[in-house]
């Protein structure tokens, strides 16, 4: 293996993937796999739960997680740690609900904040003890989104979640930057997934596309490539970060 093979190959190292069930999610998984790592794809089913056509890399595997539950999060990645070691978290998992901030209810609020904060946060928390141990360098890459850099309407506690996510991923990244674990995260503009197709319709397509200088959405394998490359040996002088790919929308002007 020459050098730029070692920079980039993630081969043996033990990922786990939250929101691993489909979309964005399962392509990274699918990916880091590609790339030579051991996946264990989470998520509440515990299976790929879209259709999908070829076949999955052998060194990828599901299994299910309650990222809003602590007890449940911390059983599970406890019993991947024991068990294989984890080298690097992907903090995938996250949800939204479509509504006026002033409709909005406690329950659902909390729901939000459960899967997208507390989730976010637990999972790390009891993954620390095995990433800190990694021979490879532990990393800790969670997924927020330009929402939280840019306003939108009728996804306000979203926005605010995902602001968290950046403010997690600075105050981890310095409290364990002598711990041998970085932690940075990456915020995607808009890619097909069910939870867009959600928040989406035609008048908000226009305006999106409209403002990205790309004019387009982005490739799952475009996301994918982002957090490969920061599970690498190529980025281990860099922590603390989060990394838009977002087809050039937060560059956008007036």
């Amino acid at each position: 293996m020459n050098r730029i093979e070692q920079l980039y190959s993630l081969k043996d190292l033990n990922i786990v993937v939250t929101g691993a069930s489909s979309g964005l999610g399962l392509s990274m998984a699918i990916m880091l796999a590609e790339c030579g790592a051991n996946v264990i794809g989470l998520s509440r089913s515990g299976k790929i739960k879209v259709d999908f056509e070829g076949s999955l890399p052998d060194n990828l595997s599901f299994d299910t997680i309650d990222v809003a539950n602590e007890s449940n999060v911390k059983q599970k990645i406890t019993e991947i740690g024991e068990k294989h070691g984890i080298d690097v978290l992907v903090n995938n998992a996250g949800v939204t609900v479509k509504k006026p901030a002033a409709e909005v209810t406690q329950e659902e609020l909390d729901y939000i904040n459960n899967i997208n904060i507390s989730g976010v946060y637990n999972c790390s928390k009891y993954a620390f003890p095995y990433l800190k141990q990694s021979s490879n360098v532990g990393r800790v890459i969670s997924i927020s989104s330009m929402a939280s850099y840019l306003g939108f309407n009728q996804v306000v506690p979203y926005s605010a979640t995902k602001a968290a996510v950046l403010g997690i991923t600075r105050g981890l990244a310095v409290e364990w930057a002598q711990e041998n674990v970085l932690v940075n995260s990456v915020s995607p503009g808009w890619f097909p997934s069910l939870m867009n197709q959600q928040v989406m319709d035609e008048e908000r397509q226009k305006l999106i596309l409209n403002r990205m200088p790309l004019h387009r959405y982005g490739k799952p394998e475009e996301l994918a490539a982002m957090i490969c490359f920061l599970a690498s040996p190529a980025a281990t002088y860099i922590t603390g970060q989060d990394f838009s790919v977002d087809g050039g929308a937060r560059a956008h002007g007036f």
